[in-house]
């Protein structure tokens, strides 16, 4: 059976391209969802109109993806956490936190699963992060996470809090 794709169809094809699909495909998936519609010799005729539409729809969404692109390049999200030995967080920056911060700074919703985390952020310092907003148009943003009131002291072995006291006592002199 042949379909008139209505909108781009993942690995099927663009909006506009007719295809050959199995009967039960179109019947069952691509017409009740409106993604296709039968091949009728006047959809074929239809088929440049919807592709131009399609064309101008994806150029606009590429232009609103490359816009948002270029406000998250400059972003720099901060973060206090408690840290223990070493920089180590005791918990961890997700990728719904990243999301969550990043959607109020530059005032659009941010999906967290277009946010390209191999593992979360457990290290204090700073970190950079991806995220994938549309075909070809992904951007980076960068993320510092600070100590929340210094490094847990508990978890200092005592030759590193003697440095810190004579640090803080030589401080104190001056």
């Amino acid at each position: 059976m042949e379909v008139l794709l209505k909108k781009n169809v993942e690995g099927l094809g663009d909006a506009g391209q007719i295809r050959k699909v199995k009967p039960g495909y179109a019947r069952n998936f691509l017409i009740p969802r409106g993604l296709a519609l039968p091949a009728t010799p006047g959809l074929r005729k239809q088929s440049d109109q919807i592709k131009q539409a399609a064309d101008r729809r994806r150029n606009r969404e590429m232009a609103a993806a490359r816009s948002l692109a270029q406000r998250i390049n400059a972003a720099v999200l901060t973060f206090h956490a408690r840290a223990g030995e070493g920089g180590r967080l005791y918990g961890s920056v997700t990728s719904a936190m990243l999301a969550e911060s990043l959607s109020s700074v530059v005032g659009e919703e941010i999906d967290r699963r277009r946010i390209r985390l191999e593992h979360t952020l457990r290290e204090v310092g700073e970190h950079s992060v991806t995220i994938h907003l549309a075909h070809d148009v992904d951007a980076a943003f960068k993320v510092v996470i600070e100590p929340e009131g210094g490094f847990e002291k508990s978890a200092l072995s005592t030759a590193e809090l003697e440095a810190a006291a004579a640090k803080q006592g030589v401080e104190e002199e001056a």
